[in-house]
């Protein structure tokens, strides 16, 4: 079992997470090279004035104060490498470094499935996913979804009783969209509700995508009931399968705009999803699930990077997002060093690590 964390390692943590351009990529990348959150933070004003810029560090105070508030609504907090922290989280490519919970933390520790959809879904698409929610419920795996009208609000529904989390954009705290209420109430009481955002943030469009990875990352299969073509669902599928998940999709009329998606994924691959044998089917299937090996974390630094090593990652990168794996292949030069140089474009502002694995030339 994983040893507890220090107490001032793990504040340092949730310090180094809430720090302007430490993403999750750079957050692990820097817990690697420095060995400690506490040595990251003492050697970042270092690492950011060698990259040729500088980072606002947060003041204690302010970690202080997301603490008590956390506190104050009963919250609880998880930081990476906690002996708590949900396993299919911490092996991923690039995991949330904290995580807010309020309620039954120990529904995270348990198999889960994804039900996602439509918020503005059909009554039929409502009924099939609170009812499919019950007999995943009932084969003994939790209910993971993201508190949206629709679909996502039927899924809880439908699992309240056997076990459910909501993972949040906003806060802990955050009710969101405020019609869900009195849900959000019943699944702190018995359930889980999770976030990656400070307590007290309101959501905003760029925290969905995250929210979405925590809900494909804490589940064994993600099915996705009713979908447009652009829609947020079809980021949790895709974001899924690079995750090493199941898909599935329920099928639904090629009249109703509302199933384009979700009738699109089973056309591109995913399982065919009309009840829970169907799930059940796709997890007997080997997948490797859990083992995790990209090929940036090996420790292969093999001496000082070139001197040019920067200026020829810089002009390999543009506005399209390459994967890790591929610029490292393309430039040659053994993983770790490559990714030491991202590290300094990420943290001067000239590069973005992405969470799925990519990286963007800002």
């Amino acid at each position: 079992m994983t040893r507890p964390l220090d107490p001032a390692e793990r504040i340092a943590r949730l310090r180094l997470a809430r720090t302007g351009r430490v993403g999750p990529v750079a957050f692990v990348e820097l817990l690697r090279r420095e060995g400690s959150a506490l040595q990251a933070l003492d050697r970042l004003p270092e690492l950011t004035r060698r990259a040729g810029a500088t980072t606002r560090m947060v003041p204690i105070q302010e970690i202080e104060a997301e603490l008590a508030l956390g506190e104050a609504i009963g919250a609880r907090l998880l930081v990476l490498g906690d002996p708590d922290y949900p396993a299919p989280l911490a092996v991923l490519d690039a995991p949330a470094p904290v995580l807010w919970t309020r309620g039954n933390v120990e529904l995270l520790a348990r198999d889960a499935i994804a039900l996602v959809g439509a918020r503005v879904a059909s009554a039929a698409g409502q009924r099939f996913a609170q009812g499919l929610a019950v007999e995943v419920g009932g084969a003994g795996f939790v209910v993971v979804s993201g508190l949206a009208r629709g679909i996502d609000a039927a899924a809880h529904l439908g699992s309240v009783a056997t076990g459910t989390v909501a993972v949040l954009g906003g806060g802990v705290d955050d009710v969101y969209p405020p019609q869900n209420a009195e849900l959000y109430d019943r699944l702190v009481a018995e359930g889980c509700v999770v976030s990656e955002s400070p307590v007290g943030h309101r959501a905003q469009a760029r925290d969905f995508p995250r929210r979405n990875r925590i809900i494909s990352g804490l589940a064994r299969a993600v099915v996705v009931v009713e979908a447009e073509m652009r829609s947020g669902s079809l980021i949790t599928a895709r974001l899924a399968a690079e995750q090493g998940r199941e898909v599935l999709a329920v099928p639904g009329s090629p009249l109703d705009p509302r199933c384009a998606g979700s009738n699109d994924l089973i056309r591109q691959g995913a399982g065919l999803c009309a009840g829970l044998d169907d799930i059940l089917r796709a997890l007997e299937r080997p997948r490797g699930l859990f083992e995790p090996s990209p090929t940036w974390r090996r420790d292969d630094e093999d001496g000082p990077p070139p001197s040019d090593l920067a200026e020829r990652v810089m002009a390999l990168l543009g506005p399209t997002p390459i994967s890790r794996d591929d610029l490292i292949r393309a430039v040659g030069a053994p993983a770790g060093q490559v990714m030491g140089v991202l590290l300094e474009l990420t943290l001067s502002g000239q590069a973005t690590l992405t969470e799925d694995g990519r990286v963007i030339r800002l």
